[in-house]
């Protein structure tokens, strides 16, 4: 009898192993979704600050590209997968910066992840 009342104790004890298990890999996983979208609104606000530094959401197309460079190169500070675009300037003196990724664990027909910001030059 307490053969089965040990076996039994280590089916309950296994069964929590791998539920720690699980949530430890979905832990991790929103982990590094949490530091891509923090890696997002960072590339976004380092554009915004050269919009405010120079006092005009209109920057040289250099300025952009070298950005969108910036967002692309997950090697060092960029997203996987990632896209960065400038909308153009309102009437009310406001641009949109969207940053776009797709992390690699994510499949292609969910679509991807948006950052978006609005820069009002006074």
């Amino acid at each position: 009898m307490s053969l089965i009342e040990v076996l039994v104790a280590l089916l309950v004890l296994s069964i929590g192993v791998l539920g720690l298990a699980a949530l430890h890999g979905r832990a991790l996983q929103h982990a590094v979704d949490a530091e891509d979208r923090l890696r997002a609104a960072l590339l976004a606000e380092r554009l915004g600050s050269e919009m405010w530094l120079r006092g005009s959401v209109s920057l040289p197309a250099s300025v952009i590209a070298t950005w969108q460079a910036q967002v692309q190169d997950s090697a060092t500070h960029g997203l996987p997968n990632a896209t960065g675009t400038v909308g153009t300037p309102d009437s009310g003196g406001g641009v949109t910066i969207t940053v776009r990724w797709r992390p690699p664990s994510r499949d292609a027909a969910l679509g991807s992840h948006q950052y978006q910001t609005r820069v009002v030059l006074p």
